[in-house]
């Protein structure tokens, strides 16, 4: 008994020892910095035994109520998922990001060094108001590919290039902001690619749902399923940090060029990209695989060969290619190009909205025919987030069967059997399209946005482009805020301008609310724009918002 007792005693001693020896839990507290749309962004980080248990931001100079709100609520976030890789505060995408790079720069500051904004490449230019052009453009194309699925089922893609440019009265771009909308086949294995299975009736399309390289099967052939997709449908900044390409993001190399082609006229860009960039329309190198492309980078001179090594370290992407034509949307852009009367203005902002359509109708047979539209948004804010300057286009794109001369047209992707098509536009199908990949490419020539249409687009007050003349002058002077104040007020369930003869009783009583005052506004804006600015046609409002929340700085200033 002695002997246990002896025993239990030294291990309660090894016991009490090792207690005492066993480390305590490390807490470190650390600080970053980072950029944020007003400017500096600071953070103090708590960790403890490597797990994020605290986050603090600092960022007085941040919007209030906009940028504020990511400074109260992304640390949160941070801390909860014990990392950076959480959601952007909705409306204010450059203070997230600011506190995101502080909070990296606390963890790893090696990996995550800090930059002063008045250093980093892409400091805002100050533009000059006097004699200022604004062109906004979109560029559409198909691709074959990316691959084929496990099954020997081909991948197809197609692309639009949205491009919105500032440029002065000798043709010199002053600013740049270039997007685009990357969409395909569910097949694609990658997990962020928007989505699209064709239309409903076409069978759906090979589906790898979990994005592992298998095909589960097909996506529901159904026009739930057909609305739904849009959902995915986002452009490749929104897609962010998760499209990663050889020398960064798809955004960090677009930043690149978008820097590049800053001072140049259009001209000098074509020259640029004819003389620097291989038969991909990539810059030149000097491991080039062609013949022709190697001669071309040996007739460059030491500093030419010197500035595409700095260009290839931040952008290896094509700037002409079936990923998307940007040097088109370029040129188009300045033939599009419009006055600018702005006199200050504190950031630029371009945004998308997708959305499909069950509709306009049915052709003779009784098949259905679909559309689907992409709003595009290019505007400029003041410091105060008002608006100074707004310019709206569209995409829309239906089914053959519609027989509208004008429609840009797609039948869904080869395979698929085509579909009904109306060729003489006499509101009669006189059979299927081609189910071929000719077929499919030869599509995208018909791509023009609803200004393109020009006067063709006949609406009930005007054209389109003049209805949304409208309102792009309507909405000018007010905030993101008060421009959804204003739909919300004076629109009806159709998202159309209230008036006196209103169907729904609900819209009788709120147009009957308003002032005399109110009233005449309205019938104002009736007079030129009856247009919806929020229906299965298209999303105004969802634009223009997602127009601010990709602002990014910009110095304009008057003479």
């Amino acid at each position: 008994m002695k002997k246990w007792t002896r025993l239990l005693a030294a291990a309660a001693l090894l016991i009490s020892a090792a207690a005492c020896s066993a480390p305590e839990a490390k807490t470190e507290t650390l600080e970053g910095k980072g950029n944020g749309f007003g400017g500096l962004i600071t953070v103090t980080v708590t960790r403890k035994d490597g797990k994020i248990t605290d986050v603090k931001a600092i960022g007085d100079q941040e919007t209030q109520g906009i940028g504020s709100q990511a400074i109260e609520q992304l640390p949160q976030a941070i801390v909860k998922a014990n990392s950076t890789d959480v959601d952007n505060v909705s409306g204010a995408t450059f203070s997230s990001q600011g506190i995101k790079d502080a909070v990296n720069n606390a963890l790893d500051p090696q990996a995550y060094p800090y930059v002063e904004k008045a250093e980093k490449e892409e400091k805002p230019k100050e533009v000059a108001a006097s004699d200022l052009y604004q062109g906004l453009a979109v560029v559409s194309n198909g691709r074959l590919g990316p691959g084929k699925d496990d099954k020997e089922v081909s991948v197809y893609s197609f692309n639009e290039v949205v491009l919105n440019a500032l440029f002065d009265k000798e043709g010199k771009i002053l600013d740049l902001n270039i997007d685009e909308l990357e969409v395909a086949t569910p097949n694609y294995d990658g997990a962020d690619m928007p989505q699209f299975s064709g239309f409903p009736g076409q069978g759906g399309y090979n589906n790898d749902e979990n994005h592992d390289g298998k095909v589960e099967g097909k996506t529901p052939d159904s026009e739930e399923q057909f609305l739904a997709e849009f959902d995915t449908w986002k452009t490749k900044r929104e897609r962010g940090d998760s499209y990663k390409l050889n020398s960064g993001t798809w955004a960090s190399e677009m930043d690149v060029f978008e820097q590049l082609f800053v001072g140049k006229t259009v001209a000098e860009v074509e020259d640029w990209f004819a003389k620097y960039t291989d038969a991909n329309g990539r810059p030149l190198q000097a491991e080039a695989k062609s013949d022709e492309d190697k001669a071309k980078f040996s007739a460059l001179t030491d500093d030419e060969k010197k500035m595409l090594e700095d260009v290839r370290t931040g952008a290896t992407i094509s700037l002409k290619d079936p990923h998307g034509d940007f040097i088109t949307a370029l040129k188009k852009a300045y033939e599009l190009r419009q006055p600018l009367d702005v006199k200050e203005a504190a950031a630029e902002g371009l945004g998308l909205a997708s959305n499909g359509r069950v509709g306009p109708g049915k052709d003779d047979q009784e098949i259905q025919v679909y559309s689907f539209n992409t709003l595009v948004a290019s505007a400029l804010f003041d410091a105060e987030g008002r608006i100074v300057s707004l310019k709206l286009d569209e995409m829309e794109v239906a089914t053959p069967n519609y027989d509208g001369a004008d429609m840009p047209q797609f039948s869904g992707f080869p395979g698929q059997g085509g579909y009904n098509n109306d060729e003489n536009h006499d509101g009669k199908v006189e059979g299927k399209t081609a189910d071929s990949e000719e077929q499919f490419l030869a599509e995208f020539d018909t791509w023009k946005t609803k200004r393109e249409r020009g006067d063709s687009y006949k609406l009930n007050s005007g054209t389109w482009a003049s209805e949304a003349d409208v309102f792009e002058k309507l909405f000018v002077g007010k905030t993101i805020a008060e421009v959804e104040d204003w739909f919300a007020k004076y629109t009806d369930a159709n998202g159309r301008p209230l008036q006196a003869e209103a169907k729904s009783d609900e819209d009788k009583a709120k147009f009957s609310a308003l002032t005399d005052d109110e009233k005449k506004m309205l019938e104002d804006v009736r007079t030129g724009a009856t247009i919806s600015l929020k229906d299965g046609h298209g999303d105004f409002i969802q634009a223009i918002k997602n127009a601010y929340e990709n602002r990014r700085p910009i110095t304009l200033k008057g003479e």
